[in-house]
C-alpha cells in the first residue's frame, strides 16, 4: 500500500477549477474527494528520478465555494491525518465579486530553530486561520522566492547529505542533484504541521529565487562561466531547474496552460509508458539554464479587475558577453504585452524588488557601469569581484531593463494602454527587511508603489541592519548618485522614496483589493500561534 510522502498542496485555483498537488510513495492512482458534495477528480501519478507525483484537476465547482476534500491512494484515504488539531483542508475558489486578499513574502528557512531564525510566519498564519473565526483568509498565498535554501542547510539536510556521500566531497554543505532537492522540499513542506496544513487549504503560487538553486544565481555573464567551469555544477542546476517545475512551477498554472505545455505533456506519455521521465526533465532543464529563451517561468492570471504578472528574474535572464537584460528578449515581449490597462489593479511580483532604496539602486547602476569597463578594465574586474560580494544584482544593476519597465508602467499608468489603473503595485521580498515604496514623478493617474515583504523566516543580522538603515537615507543617496553620474550613468526616468519602513521582522504581507480600493498590512509572529499587525498602509482609495 503506498503512502503520501509530501502534500497535499492546494496550488491553482480559479472560479471553478482547481488544483491538488502530491508527491507518493509509489505509482498509484490519487483521488480527490469529498461524498458529501459530490467531489470526485482522480489522476495517476507520473515518475521523475525514482519518485512520483499527480496533480489532480477539479472542474465544476462553484465560484467562491468552500469544498473540504480527502485524499485516497489507490483507495486508501491517505489524507487528512488521523491526528491533527487542524481543521479539514479545503478547496476555496476564487470569487470575482468579493474581495481580493493576496498575502505575499519570501526567504523562509525550514526546519531550524526559532532560536536562530525566530517564528515562522507561515506557521503561525495557519494558527491565526485556525483559531481566529474573524480571521480574514487570503485569497491566494504568493511566496516570491527562496522558498528553500538550496545553500544555507539545515542540520537535518547535512544528515541526509552526509549519508549520499563521502566527507570532502563537492559541493561541501550544499545540495548536489535531484534527489537531495527532494529531501529540502519534504523538509521544508512537510515537518510542521501548520505549514504543511496551511499549504493544503490556501491556494498557492510561486516563483523561485537564487537560494532556489544557489547565491548570487545568474548575477552576471562572468558567474556563469565561474559556475559551469566547476565540475559538479551540471547536476546542481539540472537537479534545481528539474526540481523546481515539478515541485513549484507545474502548480502556477492553470489547467489550460497546463495541459499546453509540451514538456507536461511528454511527461505524461511516458508515465503512460511506464517510463521515468528523469532522463527528459534533465535535458529540458540544462537547455533552460543554458537557452533562457527555450521555455517560460512567467506566468499571469486575472481576477475580476485585478491583473497578477509574475516575472522571472532569476532564470530568463539575458546575460552574454555583449549583452545584458533582467529578462531576454521574448520575455520582455510577453511582459510588454500584459502590462496593460482596463485594470483596476495592475500587480507585478518579482522576487527582487523593482523600486530599492535610491541610495541602493544609484550604487547598484554604478557597479554595472564600472563592471562594464566605465573607469577602465582593471576597475572593471574590481567592479565585478564588488557585485558578487554585495549581491548587487537587482533591477537596478540592470539599467535598460529597469527603464524598459518604467516606460511601460508609466504609459500604463497615463491611460496610453486602456483605462489607468487604480494603482500600480510591484510586489517583492529578498532583501530581508519589508518597506513600501512610492513613485513621485513623472505623475501618472494610477498609484504605483513597491511593496517588499522579507523574511517569512530568516531574519537579517544586526550588523546588516545598521547598513541597510544607512543606505536609505537621502545623503547616502546623494552620495551613491553622485559615484553614478562620474560613471555616466543617466538619471533614472523614475524618482521614488520609501516612504514606510523598513521593518526587519519576520513577516507576511496581505495586499487587500476591494474595488478601486487598495490596502497592505504587515503582521509578525507575537508567538508560535499568535500574531500581531506590525503596519498598515492605504495605498489608493
Amino acid at each position: 500500500m503506498t503512502a503520501l510522502v509530501l502534500g497535499p498542496l492546494l496550488r491553482h485555483v480559479g472560479e471553478h477549477t482547481a488544483t491538488i498537488w502530491v508527491e507518493t510513495a509509489h505509482p498509484c492512482e490519487v483521488r480527490v474527494f469529498d461524498d458529501e458534495h459530490g467531489l470526485d477528480a482522480r489522476a495517476s501519478t507520473f515518475t521523475v528520478h525514482g519518485h512520483h507525483y499527480a496533480l489532480v484537476e477539479v472542474d465544476g465547482l462553484e465560484a467562491g465555494a468552500r469544498v473540504p476534500y480527502q485524499v485516497a491512494l489507490d483507495g486508501k484515504t491517505v489524507w487528512p491525518a488521523r491526528e491533527t488539531r487542524f481543521p479539514a483542508s479545503q478547496i476555496r475558489t476564487m470569487d470575482a465579486r468579493e474581495t481580493l486578499r493576496i498575502s505575499f513574502g519570501s526567504c523562509r528557512r525550514a526546519p531550524d530553530t526559532a532560536k536562530v531564525f525566530g517564528v515562522d510566519a507561515l506557521a503561525a498564519l495557519a494558527h491565526r486561520l485556525t483559531d481566529d473565526p474573524d480571521a480574514a483568509w487570503p485569497s491566494v498565498l504568493l511566496m516570491v522566492g527562496d522558498q528553500v535554501y538550496a545553500d544555507e542547510l539545515s542540520e537535518e539536510m547535512r544528515t541526509f547529505i552526509r549519508a549520499r556521500r563521502e566527507p570532502g566531497t563537492e559541493p561541501e554543505d550544499e545540495l548536489a542533484d535531484y534527489e537531495d532537492y527532494t529531501h529540502l522540499y519534504a523538509l521544508a513542506w512537510r515537518e510542521d504541521p501548520a505549514v504543511q496544513w496551511l499549504l493544503s487549504t490556501v491556494p498557492t503560487l510561486v516563483i523561485f529565487d537564487d537560494h532556489d538553486i544557489r547565491d548570487d544565481w545568474n548575477t552576471s555573464f562572468t558567474w556563469r562561466q565561474q559556475m559551469w567551469a566547476k565540475p559538479w555544477w551540471r547536476d546542481r542546476i539540472v537537479g534545481g531547474i528539474a526540481s523546481y517545475w515539478v515541485y513549484q512551477h507545474l502548480g502556477n498554472l492553470a489547467p489550460g496552460e497546463r495541459a499546453a505545455d509540451p514538456v507536461y505533456r511528454a511527461v505524461l506519455e511516458a508515465a503512460a509508458k511506464g517510463e521515468d521521465a528523469g532522463p527528459l526533465l534533465d535535458e529540458f532543464a540544462e537547455k533552460a539554464d543554458k537557452e533562457p529563451a527555450s521555455t517560460r517561468w512567467s506566468y499571469s492570471h486575472d481576477w475580476g479587475g485585478t491583473r497578477l504578472v509574475v516575472v522571472d528574474s532569476r532564470c530568463s535572464r539575458l546575460l552574454t558577453e555583449d549583452r545584458r537584460g533582467m529578462l531576454d528578449d521574448d520575455e520582455f515581449q510577453w511582459l510588454d504585452g500584459r502590462l496593460q490597462g482596463g485594470m483596476d489593479h495592475l500587480l507585478i511580483a518579482s522576487s527582487l524588488p523593482y523600486l530599492l532604496a535610491p541610495a541602493i539602486h544609484h550604487a547598484e547602476a554604478w557597479n554595472e557601469a564600472v563592471a562594464a569597463g566605465a573607469w577602465g578594465a582593471r576597475a572593471g574586474r574590481f567592479g565585478e569581484k564588488v557585485r558578487q560580494a554585495a549581491d548587487l544584482e537587482h533591477w537596478g544593476a540592470f539599467e535598460k531593463s529597469f527603464n524598459e519597465v518604467a516606460k511601460d508602467i508609466v504609459a500604463v499608468g497615463r491611460g496610453e494602454r486602456g483605462a489607468p489603473p487604480a494603482t500600480i503595485a510591484f510586489l517583492s521580498g529578498d532583501v530581508h527587511y519589508s518597506y513600501v515604496a512610492r513613485v513621485t514623478s513623472p505623475e501618472t493617474t494610477s498609484q504605483i508603489a513597491q511593496l517588499v515583504c522579507s523574511p517569512f523566516r530568516n531574519p537579517l543580522p544586526a550588523h546588516f541592519r545598521f547598513a541597510q538603515r544607512l543606505g536609505v537615507t537621502r545623503p547616502m543617496a546623494g552620495i551613491t548618485r553622485l559615484l553614478a553620474r562620474r560613471a555616466k550613468v543617466p538619471l533614472p526616468p523614475l524618482r521614488w522614496r520609501l516612504t514606510d519602513g523598513p521593518w526587519f521582522d519576520n513577516a507576511v504581507a496581505t495586499v487587500e483589493l476591494t474595488g478601486r480600493t487598495s490596502r497592505v498590512r504587515w503582521d509578525t509572529p507575537a508567538s508560535e500561534t499568535d500574531m500581531r499587525q506590525l503596519a498598515g498602509v492605504r495605498i489608493a482609495g
